[in-house]
C-alpha cells in the first residue's frame, strides 16, 4: 500500500520546489502556499525527492 504525503501548509514558503519536482502531487494553491493535489499521483521515489528538496522540511509520510 502506497504511503501519502502531508504537507504542513503553515510551514510551507511557497518556494515551488515541491511542484516543480512532483507535479502529479503537488500544486500552489496560493501565492505562497503549496499543497496535495493528488495524494498517490506519483511514486513514493518522487515524493521523497520532493520531501528532500524543501527548505523547510515542511512534507512528510501521513503514516
Amino acid at each position: 500500500m502506497q504511503r501519502t504525503p502531508y504537507l504542513d501548509a503553515e510551514a510551507c514558503i511557497g518556494c515551488e520546489t515541491c511542484t516543480r519536482i512532483c507535479p502529479k502531487v503537488f500544486e500552489m494553491v496560493s501565492e505562497h502556499k503549496a499543497g496535495i493535489h493528488n495524494p498517490t499521483g506519483d511514486t513514493e521515489e518522487k515524493i521523497e525527492e520532493a520531501m528532500d528538496n524543501c527548505p523547510v522540511a515542511c512534507i512528510t509520510w501521513n503514516d
